[in-house]
């Protein structure tokens, strides 16, 4: 386990509460990740991995694809909520693209509780704004339950 995913599962309290904000996370973004992502998730379009074709498309540079982005909210909110965590619904829209050479810090709150089920509100932005914002709704069983 990295620092990062360490520091932030040892920060999800015990107790969840309306208001409770989640620790930031900077994501580096590479034409490195860019490319792995959008092979991983078998998106084969050429403006995830060829900069040529992607500023012939009218960028700026090669850009991340929505399952990659989609991933990284899921290890942002996976993170903080520990292992035994269940995410039942993941709602995002996009926004501001994510270009190699920048940075995306996510953010987030509990928006609600309703017993186990808690509701996030995440948003990731880069120097250009908002690049992912959505909602999230998960359950993390007791620990005696998970015993």
């Amino acid at each position: 386990m990295s620092t990062v995913e360490s520091t932030l599962a040892l920060a999800r309290p015990h107790s969840v509460s309306v208001g409770d904000t989640l620790p930031e996370l900077k994501i580096p973004i590479t034409a490195t990740l860019i490319v792995t992502g959008a092979i991983a998730t078998r998106d084969f379009q050429k403006v995830h991995h060829d900069k040529d074709v992607a500023i012939a498309a009218g960028t700026k540079d090669v850009f991340m694809n929505i399952l990659t982005t989609n991933a990284l909210v899921n290890r942002y909110v996976g993170e903080w909520a520990g292992p035994t965590a269940r995410m039942s619904r993941i709602n995002i829209r996009l926004g501001a693209t994510n270009f190699p050479g920048d940075e995306m810090v996510f953010t987030g709150s509990v928006e609600a509780v309703d017993g186990q089920k808690i509701t996030l509100k995440v948003i990731g932005t880069n120097s250009l704004g908002p690049h992912v914002t959505g909602t999230i709704d998960l359950s993390i069983p007791s620990r005696e339950e998970t015993a």
